[in-house]
């Protein structure tokens, strides 16, 4: 890109060439195999070819036999040296009020495999290609036990249990609402509807697949883990607390540019522990770059959600109750991520755009033999949102009425902001009406029977659709700071935990330096995933969960006005001439450079302040309470 394309002084709301792209489209980017560090090994696993089994054996003597092999694990030998179980206890109690259970997870299986896919052992040589050979010489020796991959049919008696905890599978279970004034309000109603639903399971195809490189830092007992991922400070604490002798401060996560995300390189993975673990063994770097085929049997899925939904209304078509019934299958392992989507996130927006004045629903997440599920594009939404979406064309079929006219009777209007939805969130703000007559006009809603006519004239089958979205961005559950500082040479450095995964988090944080501090946007550096670097100030930053990182509305404006106040105090120099992006813009990841010396201290460097930004949404009121973005989408 040319350094003589004009930005503009302004930031936010206006139009500007994303800082992040030169580089990427030169050919400059720094992904993680692009490294290549001296000595490197690398590293490849093992897969269960069953759903369920015992490991009986495991014999690694073929393939520690074979050309530069260096060493084979196995989960047995993982536990001898002390790494722990990566299992989180689970957030929700069971329907027996117990706390929630999940099978324990190794990041090797050690004694069971519970899906296809599940990493048996790992071998790491000189070689990627020698160490993807030895891994058919080693031999495993499997009991092949009854499995379940149907989240109803794992709840039935005598169907094969996971964990001794739970022999109905049930790991979690959660109700919401108000049974007995759903039950009274769907009495009463003119008009019932009911649809059966299934939200099948997606599996993650990013373009970029999971890369990890693990070494140690030269002089010191630090480990230093390079990848690709949205939570770079979440692998940091799930290291350190998988392997023994190491704190959080003995464990750098750096991550470079990420090719594609959408939640799915959240969190820690069992890879991410392995390979850790072989490059503090061998002491030497290691890295581990997955083939596509093992993505779709090893990374996280998403959704799998079976539903039965019923809708109340009145003789007017308006909604007077929603009860639904959903199984959640969350896989082999019930992580808190896996569970919290389909028991809370989910049902935070199931009443969506609408003014629905009463709920009803019973929610349980099932274990079963497949791979985990995670935040995985869209995270419980979707699957709430389509829920009621199809109710809303069931009870317009049943009433013979227009469905965008359905939706229109039953938006929440602006006069009812701020507006707290039976889930207990917080509208700040919307004019939903105006949404949708601006989707119905793009789409000639109105319009349609002239074009259906057409259609048929030609044989041709003509349908239409409409629905509206909302989406929970961030609310009161997830927050992420954005340190800012002003240095002595006059830039202006914003870091973060949160990560770029080619949404353009860093122009966005550029854009509003630029408004507040009044410098030309060359002058603002973004870091971003650098989790070592905000250790002492952040042990459990979230990072960016999801694709999007950025606040807007009500809490945009509050977190400008925050680096506005602490700028009035800054030395930064300003400018009040327009702006060009020139090469010099610095969009800065994890390992874009060299580890940073220790700045000797002197006057003229001023921390401005850390700005409290909701990490992988957009948005929260100024009450702390979630917006929400919404949408409609019509087609015809």
């Amino acid at each position: 890109m040319s350094a003589s394309v004009q930005a503009g002084r302004y930031g936010s709301g206006h139009t500007v060439r994303r800082i992040e792209d030169p580089a990427l489209v030169a050919g400059q980017g720094q992904y993680t195999d692009d490294l290549s560090r001296t000595g490197q090994t690398h590293i490849a696993f093992l897969r269960s070819p069953y759903a369920h089994a015992r490991i009986l054996s495991v014999d690694a003597s073929g393939a520690l036999a074979m050309p530069g092999v260096l060493a084979v694990f196995s989960g047995a030998d993982l536990v001898q040296a002390g790494v722990k179980s990566i299992s989180v206890p689970v957030p929700f109690p069971r329907p027996d009020g117990k706390p929630g259970v999940t099978a324990p997870r190794y990041a090797l299986a050690h004694e069971l495999v519970r899906y296809v896919g599940e990493a048996v052992a790992a071998v790491v040589a000189e070689t990627r290609e020698a160490a993807t050979n030895a891994c058919d010489s080693v031999m495993v020796d499997y009991e092949d036990l009854p499995c379940v991959v149907d989240a109803i049919q794992a709840m039935r008696p005598g169907a094969p249990a996971l964990c001794p905890g739970a022999p109905d599978n049930i790991a979690a279970e959660m109700r919401h609402g108000d049974a007995a004034a759903t039950a009274e309000a769907f009495k009463r109603a003119a008009h019932t509807v009911a649809v059966d639903i299934v939200n099948q399971r997606v599996a993650p195809s990013p373009i970029e697949p999971r890369v990890v490189l693990a070494e140690l830092e030269p002089g010191s007992a630090r480990i230093v883990i390079t990848l690709s991922s949205q939570m770079p400070t979440s692998v940091r604490d799930g290291i350190a607390g998988a392997l023994p002798g190491l704190t959080p401060q003995q464990v750098r996560v750096r991550v470079g540019d990420v090719g594609g995300g959408f939640g799915m390189k959240t969190g820690l993975y069992p890879e991410d522990v392995v390979v850790a673990h072989a490059a503090r063994t061998l002491k030497r770097p290691v890295k581990w770059c997955s083939q596509r085929i093992e993505e779709f049997q090893a990374s996280t899925h998403g959704r799998d959600l079976t539903s039965h939904a019923e809708m109340a209304l009145d003789a007017n078509g308006k909604v007077l109750a929603l009860r639904v019934r959903s199984i959640a299958n969350v896989g082999a392992y019930a992580t808190p991520t896996a569970v919290v989507i389909p028991l809370m996130v989910g049902p935070w927006v199931t009443t969506s755009v609408y003014d629905i004045p009463t709920i009803a629903l019973h929610l349980t997440a099932v274990m079963s033999n497949t791979m985990p599920i995670g935040a995985y594009r869209g995270a419980g939404r979707p699957e709430a949102i389509y829920i009621t979406e199809r109710l809303m064309d069931a009870a317009a079929r049943e009433m013979k009425l227009d469905p965008a006219e359905l939706r229109r009777r039953n938006l929440i209007r602006p006069e009812q902001m701020p507006y707290t939805n039976p889930m207990a969130q917080v509208y700040d703000c919307g004019e939903f009406e105006k949404i949708l007559d601006q989707g119905l006009a793009l789409a000639d809603w109105n319009g349609f029977d002239a074009r259906r006519a057409e259609s048929t004239k030609r044989g041709k089958l003509r349908g239409r659709g409409v629905s509206t979205f909302l989406e929970w961005t961030g609310g009161n559950a997830l927050t992420e700071q954005v340190t800012v500082n002003v240095l002595p040479e006059g830039i202006i450095e914003l870091t973060s935990a949160t990560q770029a995964m080619g949404q353009g988090i860093a122009t966005s944080y550029a854009q509003l330096a630029v408004d507040v501090f009044g410098v030309s946007i060359d002058r603002i550096r973004v870091l971003q995933g650098a989790a070592a670097r905000r250790c002492k100030s952040r042990p459990s930053a979230p990072s960016s969960m999801r694709s999007r990182s950025l606040p807007t509305r009500s809490k945009h404006r509050r977190t400008t006005s925050n680096i506005a106040t602490a700028a009035s105090t800054s030395s930064a120099p300003t400018s009040a001439s327009a702006c060009s992006i020139s090469p010099s813009v610095k969009a800065i990841h994890g390992f874009a450079s060299k580890p940073r010396p220790a700045r000797a201290r002197r006057a003229g460097p001023t921390r401005v302040m850390s700005a409290r930004s909701r990490s992988t949404r957009r948005a929260a009121s100024s009450r702390s309470s979630p917006t929400h973005r919404s949408a409609t989408s019509a087609a015809s």
